[in-house]
């Protein structure tokens, strides 16, 4: 029960596996609600021991190298300091985090379930995971998540496809998009005469987000790719640096905020290129806006729903992301035809502007905590 109106509400946001600086989780988030007058902890593994533009981190193990230890230790570890912070109200936001959701429902307190992918659909596509395992593991996931959704207090989704899911279920549901902070992507001083001759993806580099496809297409070209992310998968990495292709990629390794806006800056594309698997096909990967808020022409899947806000707006082309001669052409186009690519990207940035920014979500983000309360 909360205390007097005095306090503020004390909200505690957890993960077992995401990185304590995440984007979606801090930077939007979290400091969208500090901003909103709401006390923020955050649980995360390696997180510092301090308090950062209001957000007091709480620190808990990091282990990488084992799932299983992962889901058990770092878990046990996350739901200690989730009780030794007492808060109101409890935000967590990975899929193993479900049991501790329900020993903080059991406790009397709100709980909301943040679901970043549609995790049944993502297993089928886990690399990691035996082909014959993963429908048996994905059958039993769905049927725990949908048995807990209904229970907690509430669901935040990352995607309208996720949303529906749960509002079908009869769960209190809300879609808070993962769209870029305007601000952090602005780039006015960079002018389309100053841009290099090449084309960057930002992001998770594995089979599935199209690594190969990208290779091949930008070795038809005369351009570069500036590579920026981690390869998920050692095999996957070895095979993408003997293709032939490789010699037109500048690998950047992992970038921080700061140099992502950088790499966009230069680079007269962004790719976006992902597999039309059952759990990305009704994706929105964040990427593809902040190409867009950035000002550069997005090259992209062509998926229904991107289709409909590129081509709707104007603002790239999408492609068949298993034809890399496809991928390279509209490269070579967007090379070839400068003052249309400009126009591509301002129409993007304004797309962003009107629509597809994280201030209209943090909005939405903001009632769901109100009506909570």
């Amino acid at each position: 029960m909360l205390e007097p109106q005095h306090r503020k509400v004390r909200v505690c946001h957890l993960t077992s596996v995401h990185p304590y600086n995440d984007t979606r989780i801090y930077v939007k988030e979290c400091c969208s609600l500090v901003d909103a007058n709401y006390e923020i902890h955050l649980v995360a593994p390696g997180a510092p021991n301090e308090v950062i533009k209001g957000v007091h981190f709480h620190p808990v193990p990091q282990i990488q190298e084992n799932r299983l230890l992962r889901m058990t230790k770092t878990v046990w570890h996350v739901y200690q300091q989730a009780l030794a912070i007492q808060g109101d109200i409890y935000h967590f936001h990975d899929p193993e985090l479900i049991p501790l959701g329900f020993l903080l429902l059991n406790q009397g307190k709100k709980v909301i379930y943040d679901i970043h992918e549609d995790v049944p659909r993502d297993i089928l596509s886990k690399y990691w995971i035996p082909e014959i395992w993963r429908q048996i593991i994905s059958w039993p996931i769905e049927k725990l998540e949908n048995f807990a959704a209904k229970r907690f207090t509430a669901i935040v989704a990352a995607t309208p496809f996720i949303c529906d899911r749960f509002l079908k279920l009869g769960c209190f549901a809300v879609n808070v998009n993962n769209y870029p902070i305007v601000d952090e992507l602005s780039l006015p001083n960079t002018s389309w005469e100053q841009k290099e001759l090449v084309v960057c993806y930002v992001g998770a580099i594995t089979e599935v987000r199209g690594i190969f496809e990208m290779i091949e297409a930008i070795g038809q070209t005369d351009t570069f790719l500036l590579l920026g992310g981690k390869f998920a998968y050692q095999k996957q990495q070895e095979k993408a640096v003997a293709m032939s292709g490789w010699a037109n990629v500048k690998e950047l390794g992992w970038l921080g905020r700061k140099e992502v806006v950088q790499t966009i800056a230069k680079s007269m594309a962004g790719l976006v290129l992902l597999h039309p698997t059952v759990s990305l096909i009704d994706s929105l990967p964040v990427k593809m806006f902040e190409y867009m808020c950035a000002g550069i022409p997005v090259i992209a899947s062509n998926f229904p729903l991107w289709k409909e806000i590129i081509e709707g707006n104007q603002c790239g082309i999408c492609v068949d992301p298993h034809n890399p001669q496809a991928i390279a052409e509209a490269i070579q186009w967007i090379i070839a035809h400068p003052y249309e690519a400009k126009q591509m990207g301002e129409n993007g940035r304004s797309a962003v502007l009107e629509k597809h920014n994280w201030k209209k979500e943090s909005d939405k983000l903001l009632k769901l905590y109100e009506a909570i309360i």
